[in-house]
C-alpha cells in the first residue's frame, strides 16, 4: 500500500473523529476540543492512503528541550501497515536531537514503543486525572 504523510493543519474533522471513534478512544467524545487541540499542536502529522486519513500523531513541545507526544493513532483497517512507525520517523526527524522525548504508553502500545527505540523511564509511573474510559 502507498502512504503519504503531511504536516498539516488542512484536514476534516470528521475524518480525525471517524479515526477515534473506530480506535474507541473517548478523546472522541469531546470532536470540538480534539480537533483544536490537534490543530493547535506544535506538530501535527497526518497519513492518507488515497483520499482517506489512516494515521495521525501530534507532538507538545518547547520547540528547544522537551517534547511529548500525546497521540499516535491509525485506523483499525490499516494497523500493522507501518503507518505508526512512519509517523514516528517524521517526529525523529524534527525532534532527535532534543533532551526528552516523552510518551504514555499501555496495553499493546508498550511493545510498539519499544521495538521504534523508547525505554521505560526508570522507576516512574504515569499519573494522571483522566476523563476517559479506557484505560
Amino acid at each position: 500500500m502507498n502512504f503519504i504523510i503531511r504536516e498539516t493543519k488542512n484536514v476534516k474533522q470528521e475524518d480525525i473523529i471517524e479515526i477515534y471513534k473506530a480506535n474507541q478512544w473517548s478523546s472522541a467524545e469531546k470532536p470540538e476540543q480534539l480537533y483544536k487541540a490537534l490543530l493547535n499542536s506544535h506538530s501535527f502529522f497526518t497519513v492518507w492512503h488515497n483520499e482517506k486519513l489512516v494515521g495521525l500523531g501530534n507532538a507538545i513541545s518547547d520547540g528547544h528541550l522537551v517534547v511529548y507526544y500525546p497521540h499516535l493513532i491509525v485506523h483499525p483497517d490499516f494497523q500493522g501497515k507501518g503507518i505508526g512507525k512512519l509517523i514516528l520517523k517524521k517526529f525523529q526527524e524534527k525532534y532527535a536531537d532534543f533532551h526528552q522525548q516523552i510518551l504514555i504508553a499501555d496495553g499493546k502500545a508498550i511493545d510498539f514503543y519499544e521495538k521504534s527505540g523508547f525505554k521505560r523511564a526508570g522507576e516512574t509511573k504515569s499519573m494522571w486525572i483522566y476523563q476517559g474510559h479506557e484505560h
